[in-house]
This record gives C-alpha cells, sequence and structure tokens, in this order.
C-alpha cells in the first residue's frame, strides 16, 4: 500500500539522521569552532567552510526569507479554522488539514529540542553569541514547509497551472535556500545535511498518515 510505503521511508530517513546525529558526535571531533567548540567530520566541515567562506548579507537575505514557509503555515491554518468555524465540529476539518497541523507541531517541537540540547554550534558567532547551529532551523522549516504546499496543491487545485507553479515555486525556494544556507557560512556542512534527512524523514511520515486517513475515509464511505 502507497501509505506504508512511504512510512517505511519516513521511518528509513529519521534512523539515517539519528545515526548522522551520532556520528557527527564521534567521528573526527575536534575543536576546531570559536571559542574551542568541537564539530565532528571537522576536517571536512572546515575544509567546506574555508572554501566557501563567510556572506553575511546572504545569511540575512535567507534569515528574512524564512518568513515565508511562516506565511505559508498561517495560510493553512487559517483554512483549518475557516473548516472548524463552518463545521462547528474540529474533527470534521479535513484529515489532511489536521494532520498538517499536528505535523508542524512535529517539526517546532525538533526545534526546540536541538535548541535546548546543542549538539553544533555555529561555526562563527552572532553578534559575538554562540547559537546552536544543528540541525539547521531554516533548512529545516523550508524543507518540511514547502513540500505541503505543493502537496496541498495537487490535493485542492482544480487548476493545472497553479499546480506547477506551486511545485516550481516549492523547488527553487527550497533549492535556494538549501544552497544559500550552505554557502553562507554561518553552518557547517553537517547541519544542513541533518536537516534534509531530518525534515524529509517528517514529511514523508505526513505524507503517509495523510494517506492512510483517506483510505480510512474511502473504505467508511463504501
Amino acid at each position: 500500500m502507497e501509505w506504508k510505503r512511504k512510512l517505511r521511508t519516513g521511518t528509513g530517513l529519521l534512523l539515517m539522521f539519528a545515526l548522522w546525529t551520532v556520528l557527527i558526535q564521534c567521528v573526527d571531533v575536534r575543536a576546531v569552532g570559536p571559542n574551542g567548540t568541537k564539530v565532528g567530520f571537522a576536517a571536512w566541515n572546515v575544509w567546506f567552510h574555508t572554501l566557501t567562506g563567510v556572506h553575511m548579507t546572504l545569511y540575512g537575505v535567507t534569515d528574512w526569507l524564512g518568513l515565508v514557509p511562516v506565511l505559508i503555515c498561517g495560510c493553512f491554518g487559517i483554512a483549518g479554522l475557516r473548516q472548524w468555524i463552518l463545521r462547528k465540529r474540529l474533527f470534521r476539518v479535513d484529515s489532511d488539514i489536521l494532520l498538517l497541523g499536528v505535523y508542524y507541531l512535529l517539526v517546532i517541537s525538533a526545534y526546540l529540542l536541538f535548541e535546548m540540547i546543542p549538539i553544533n554550534y555555529r561555526p562563527i558567532l552572532i553578534d559575538g553569541y554562540l547559537e546552536a547551529s544543528y540541525p539547521s532551523s531554516t533548512t529545516l522549516l523550508v524543507l518540511s514547509v514547502m513540500p505541503t504546499l505543493k502537496f496541498q496543491a495537487d490535493r485542492r487545485c482544480g487548476s493545472r497551472t497553479l499546480r506547477r507553479l506551486a511545485a516550481g515555486f516549492s523547488v527553487l525556494f527550497s533549492a535556494f535556500m538549501v544552497i544559500g544556507r550552505l554557502i553562507a557560512g554561518v553552518h557547517w556542512a553537517t547541519d544542513i545535511v541533518g536537516s534534509v534527512f531530518l525534515s524529509a524523514g517528517l514529511f514523508c511520515l505526513y505524507c503517509a498518515a495523510a494517506a492512510r486517513a483517506g483510505q480510512k475515509k474511502n473504505e467508511t464511505a463504501l
């Protein structure tokens, strides 16, 4: 079944994230960061950071553009609230929208967890302070939210043109943001990789849950 395949894929990606998190705390760990902070895969991370340098303008641009996925979350939240008001019961809201709210909460929880338990610190000081860097929160936000724009557009837009626009915007925006954070020099390369694994795994689980809920709805209708 489709939902089982997505569930297996999502679980596999989250296990890869867990393994990656362990590896960056065990492999080639050296104090190469600011104030003597340690980072795993030190040789690779330092090589890549030296290659790209630091670009604070690009950092600022990608920081501000991080508001785009926040606005998308807000739009889906308003859509769910509208259905709740019109249908008068929370559980009459479309299951994929309800699950989307749960999914976004999971993404936020993952972000808060790694803010409280820092794995890596940034390769540079931000305004004189050390900040947690793993996984890259902006990358996590973008890669968790932008695919849901395409997902919802495919399910709800009758216009093929709008679906293509949503898909194209999601891919291009995500690519720009990930590459931008990667070469801005404010994260170690391993921080970006971790975000890719985590966001992809969570999104696959959302897709699996939405597919399963749709299947159960169809079975009930029969």
